[in-house]
């Protein structure tokens, strides 16, 4: 299976990396990280970048590293559908006091706009 992780530097964001990784390695996928700015995160791309090659060197495997320019949504969204990819992998949501989960704006459009399949790390 070809697998998209996207990575915005949020501690969401680097647990689905750390599990996505572990999980193509057991079933022999193929992994391509593309790290994008999010906001939210407070960490420049390039310490993200740096981040993610640490956390994929420390697991012993090499995915192809892209870099997503303008609206990360719909970047991601685009990347998955025209690259071929079966699964759309990203970290996001918290549960309100009520219990409800909380989006941000990169994961709504990402989940309400994808034909490719979507994992939402939480």
């Amino acid at each position: 299976m070809e697998v998209l992780v996207g990575v915005g530097g949020t501690g969401r964001s680097f647990e689905a990396l750390e599990s996505t990784v572990e999980r193509a390695k057991q079933a022999d996928d193929e992994l391509t990280v593309a790290v994008f700015d999010d906001p939210s995160a407070g960490l420049t791309r390039a310490q993200v970048r740096d981040r993610v090659r640490e956390i994929v060197t420390e697991r012993g495997v090499d995915p192809p590293l892209m870099e997503v320019d303008g609206d990360p949504g719909s970047q991601l969204v685009q990347i998955a559908e025209t690259g071929g990819f079966n699964q759309l992998v990203i970290g996001n949501g918290a549960r309100t006091p009520m219990g409800k989960i909380q989006l941000d704006s990169i994961a709504q459009f990402v989940l309400f706009n994808s034909h490719v399949t979507v994992k939402l790390v939480r």
